[in-house]
């Protein structure tokens, strides 16, 4: 977002993330945030002093391609960068309590806004790494509140009732394809590593639903078998379900003859027209091929986002305005996924909906490189997961609005499925 290349905003930006990442956790005592080792999840008080850590270390130790001081907390380095400790060793560092853990959070932010405000030539780049890296990390720290059955955050205030479902202008979006280039080009309005080089892409007429797929949808998928059906899963899906022991999807839970789904600590029946949430690649390409589709590939998702809007206003799916308040779902605003069908304000001008926001969306794609790509300072944040991760694009109810846009690329591994990720439906088109 441009506006943050004023510093005044980008001030309050990192104040505003600070604050939202604290609230977080606010509803959770010290004994709440140790918990035995979890696999896909980072414990708590390490990963808050690793948001700490980050920004210390880009805004005020980095100089020069190397850290220039010492970090205000004793062995840092050692215990907070994710690159050299081990995923275990950071659930036994009993030197991270709460208050440590919070006054450095305290001390770093502080030190960093001062510098911000008092070195007018300071390069911008590194606090908006900075932002947008604890951006992410508010998401991952809600995942982990799902993960581990907790109780979620308290409601924002300014919350409201939650949007119903309107009408839809039509159940798919058709697409000529062309040829067309993806990616971004500069640095101006801040872009990571794995969005360069912007280069040329040619496809085929393809189309792409309207919305993404419903709790009722999918669940017509397992009612009928799906998790049993070999012919709707890859063979690498199929692996993955037989060794995991898949029957239903990850938090859905038999109630009878119907189901429950689990959402943080609470369980509750299906919402028919939500967005169906907490699947992984294998189970989003086994529900496409029962349905008679296919996941999008990510050059199909970013033409349509793009589509009819011009090079210059082409930074969210509806034009250059940044999303305005209640017009998406997200920045964990309403605390879950809405109708697949609500926000039509959200509408792209070729009439999908949520591509931003509400649940994120896998795609086909493996996450690779593009033509040109060169790691950024921050080498860590995409070179190593390239070839073994999928690309998902568009954000989720728990991504922070000022974060994504059309070119933004998230990636994980297939077979996660504790990632707030859904499913929109892709079909090629004859010539």
């Amino acid at each position: 977002m441009r506006e943050l290349h004023d510093r005044d905003r980008l001030a309050g930006a990192l104040q505003d993330a600070r604050d939202y990442t604290l609230a977080i956790y606010a509803h959770l005592d010290e004994a709440a945030l140790r918990f035995p080792y979890v696999r896909t999840v980072n414990p708590p008080l390490w990963e808050l002093a690793h948001v700490a850590w980050f920004q210390e270390h880009w805004c005020l130790r980095w100089r020069d391609g190397a850290p220039r001081r010492d970090s205000m907390l004793a062995d840092a380095d050692r215990m907070l960068n994710s690159a050299l400790i081990a995923h275990a060793e950071r659930w036994r560092l009993p030197q991270l309590t709460w208050p440590v853990v919070r006054g450095y959070l305290t001390g770093v932010l502080d030190a960093t806004l001062e510098r911000l405000a008092g070195d007018s030539h300071a390069d911008l780049y590194f606090p908006l790494l900075a932002l947008f890296h604890e951006d992410m990390h508010a998401e991952a720290f809600l995942m982990a509140l799902q993960t581990l059955a907790m109780h979620a955050p308290r409601a924002r205030e300014d919350a409201g009732s939650l949007p119903r479902g309107s009408t839809v202008a039509c159940a798919e979006a058709v697409f000529e394809g062309g040829v067309f280039e993806m990616g971004s080009r500069s640095r101006d309005d801040f872009v990571f590593d794995n969005e360069r080089c912007a280069h040329t892409i040619a496809l085929a007429p393809f189309a792409l639903a309207a919305t993404t797929v419903t709790q009722a949808q999918y669940r017509a998928f397992v009612d009928a078998g799906g998790y049993a059906e070999r012919r709707w899963w890859s063979d690498a899906g199929w692996a993955w379900r037989v060794g995991a022991g898949a029957l239903q999807p990850r938090h859905w839970q038999r109630d009878g003859s119907g189901w429950l789904v689990r959402r943080f600590d609470r369980l509750e029946p299906p919402q028919a027209d939500a967005a169906m949430m907490h699947v992984n690649a294998f189970e989003a390409e086994a529900y496409a091929a029962y349905a008679g589709a296919r996941l999008p590939t990510e050059a199909e998702w970013e033409f349509a986002a793009r589509a009819a809007l011009g090079a210059a206003g082409d930074r969210y799916p509806w034009g250059v305005a940044p999303p305005g308040a209640g017009t998406v779902n997200m920045d964990n605003r309403f605390g879950r996924p809405l109708a697949s069908a609500a926000l039509a304000a959200s509408d792209s001008r070729s009439g999908l909906r949520q591509m931003l926001g509400n649940v994120w969306e896998w795609t086909s794609s493996p996450f690779l490189p593009y033509p040109g790509f060169e790691p950024g300072p921050y080498r860590e944040y995409s070179q190593p997961w390239f070839g073994d991760h999928r690309v998902l694009r568009g954000g989720s109810f728990a991504t922070r609005s000022r974060l994504v846009h059309n070119r933004w690329r998230n990636f994980y591994t297939p077979e996660r499925n504790d990632i707030f990720a859904g499913i929109r439906l892709a079909r090629s088109l004859a010539d």
